[in-house]
């Protein structure tokens, strides 16, 4: 080949020359290329126009049709092709005026506008995408037994089922109140008549619901607890960027859907309890396992309350998750939420314990004590209810509840309980080894947590822990008698001359407390003493008289006022627990009977579990 064909066209001198016939390699290389680029535009606006199937019909079958239509000679067949094509060309006209018009439409926007609606997008399609997740969760399959109990049946006698059917009718009082003013907010303000949101729930909504799910059915107002049933199922929503109580929303929302699963079976209160364990379980992510006390349930990112003792957890906050988390595993085949509380056992078995009492404080991150203050009310009551608890939900299997409960009894009775000059018995506080003579309405629990346990107190001390109980409940029924409008204090003292009075300005609110009832409770079960009934009856007068108001029920700023001053909040442990323990209290023993089921200290009812699917009692991390 000559030398002057392997040189670029461009090189060439007699180009003109050149017969057509015969170009060279680069010109018809570069040929190709245009030809290719050409078909390819071609097909590629057949293939991406809108309606392309359409329209490659048209291109690719029209010509045989017409062949076929002339031969046979129907002209009216071709009309109505040729009308089919003008109507796709014209969708096509339409469909690109308006892509052009919302196009201009977005580019009239602002930059940071535009910004914001594509991360509006995200955000929705990202919560979807978690709502999906939720719905399609693998939970084992249950073997739903309703535990025995779950509804009683009128009392034979006559005043009791007249006074159970008042209690109820202030349930219904009570809900219709929320639902009408504040249906879907977590608490309802009755004397404004609007809603109410605490931020120990962050934007969480719907505690009253959730909460008085289980007081509706265990009443047998089941159309109401259909309603929310329905809303919790359309509306109960974890996923949010916002801080949470985690003690709190464990108590009141894990508790309340773990009850209302097993009291109704709905799968629904099942998901949401294990979702929003789930959620919780990012609390537990420090050096020692102690969780946090808040927690944001977006970022997973916790930290303890500022005036907490240099930064410390609180003993009732994370030693009230134990019955709740060994549900939690059960029910959902993870063993992890048993692990987290068992490890808190094992973080607590480490620690010396001054003369035997657990302080208030403990640091997550070093895992030591914090201020030597010990109480049985606020910040450490319901830790000592749960020790006791997790040995009775286990059907009496976890021994090393049972013994941490009675040690720890046996130190209260030694440092704390003592009996005033006038011959009551009460619980007083430690600070650093001197005593506080200062019992709370939080304290008034411990009657029915002792009556409780006394069947099962070592050695001969049943009975005496059983008058203990007694003492305990005359104790707390004089604080409320002592008062003029016949309800409890915050707190009383036995200093200064005076015996169950609070001689503080801030202890001597009612916040509809539920405490003093519960023990009446407990020990009207134990014992079918008329007076405990006769005292929870004077409970339910005081609350008409003083804190039913138009939309609801009113807590009061102070107790020995001759008015109610009201605080316009009815707490959705209202719903939950004092009128469900006024209820209990005027019911028969097999309502709830104590040997199916264990409340959680928001008066959530929980089965005892017969049979445990969760990993052994004393396996930790």
């Amino acid at each position: 080949m000559p030398v002057a064909t392997l040189l670029p066209f461009t090189a060439t001198p007699s180009r003109k020359s050149v017969s057509p016939t015969s170009f060279r390699l680069t010109e018809k290389f570069i040929l190709l290329l245009v030809f290719s680029a050409f078909i390819t535009l071609c097909f590629g606006a057949i293939f991406f126009l809108p309606d392309s199937s359409k329209l490659l019909s048209g291109v690719f079958f029209h010509s045989s049709a017409v062949e076929t239509n002339t031969r046979t000679g129907t002209d009216s067949d071709s009309n109505v092709i040729v009308g089919s094509d003008e109507k796709i060309l014209s969708k096509i006209r339409k469909d690109h005026e308006k892509a052009l018009l919302e196009a201009k439409f977005i580019l009239q926007k602002h930059a940071e506008v535009i910004k914001q609606d594509i991360q509006n997008e995200k955000d929705k399609v990202v919560k979807d995408i978690g709502k999906d997740g939720m719905d399609n969760r693998i939970l084992p399959i249950i073997d739903y037994k309703r535990p025995p109990g779950a509804t009683g049946h009128d009392p034979s006698d006559p005043q009791t089922k007249e006074r159970r059917a008042k209690i109820k009718e202030m349930m219904k009082f009570a809900w219709d109140s929320y639902k009408r003013y504040a249906w879907g907010s977590n608490e309802l303000r009755p004397v404004s008549k609007t809603g109410h949101s605490s931020n120990l729930f962050g934007s969480i909504k719907g505690a009253t619901i959730v909460d008085a799910l289980d007081t509706l059915y265990v009443m047998e107002m089941y159309e109401d607890f259909e309603t929310a049933s329905d809303w919790v199922e359309k509306n109960l929503d974890f996923n949010v960027n916002a801080e949470v109580s985690v003690f709190e929303v464990n108590i009141r929302f894990v508790g309340g859907l773990l009850s209302a699963y097993y009291l109704s079976g709905k799968e629904v209160f099942r998901k949401k309890a294990v979702e929003l364990g789930e959620k919780l379980l990012p609390a537990f992510k420090t050096p020692t396992g102690i969780p946090w006390a808040l927690l944001n349930l977006k970022s997973g990112i916790g930290r303890n309350w500022p005036w907490a003792s240099g930064g410390s957890s609180i003993l009732a906050e994370y030693g009230t998750l134990h019955l709740e988390f060994m549900h939690l595993s059960k029910l959902s085949g993870n063993p992890e939420f048993a692990q987290k509380v068992m490890n808190i056992r094992k973080v607590l078995n480490r620690l010396d314990k001054p003369q035997g009492l657990y302080p208030n404080y403990l640091n997550p991150n070093s895992g030591q004590w914090g201020q030597h203050h010990v109480s049985v009310g606020g910040l450490g009551d319901s830790f000592y209810e749960y020790l006791l608890k997790a040995w009775l939900m286990s059907d009496k299997t976890d021994e090393e509840a049972k013994k941490l409960y009675y040690d720890a009894l046996q130190a209260i009775e030694t440092n704390l309980m003592r009996k005033s000059s006038g011959g009551l018995t009460y619980i007083a506080e430690w600070k650093g080894g001197l005593l506080e003579h200062k019992m709370g309405h939080l304290t008034c629990f411990a009657g029915g947590m002792m009556a409780l346990g006394a069947d099962g107190a070592p050695g001969d001390k049943t009975g005496h822990q059983m008058e203990q109980a007694a003492e305990i409940a005359r104790t707390c029924h004089e604080s409320y008698a002592r008062t003029t409008l016949k309800l409890g204090p915050e707190a009383f003292r036995f200093d200064g001359g005076v015996e169950a009075i609070a001689t503080r300005q801030n202890e001597k609110y009612f916040i509809l407390r539920p405490e003093v009832i519960e023990t009446y409770m407990y020990m009207w079960r134990f014992t079918h003493d008329p007076k405990y009934r006769e005292w929870g009856w004077e409970a339910v007068q005081a609350l008409e008289q003083h804190c039913r108001v138009d939309g609801g029920y009113s807590g009061v700023r102070d107790v020995y006022a001759s008015t109610p001053n009201h605080d316009d909040v009815q707490q959705s442990f209202y719903l939950a627990e004092t009128l469900k323990y006024l209820y209990l209290l005027f019911s028969d023993d097999d309502h709830l009977p104590f040997d199916q089921w264990v409340f959680n200290t928001e008066a959530h009812p929980l089965p005892v579990i017969k049979n445990e699917a969760t990993p052994p009692p004393n396996q930790v991390e």
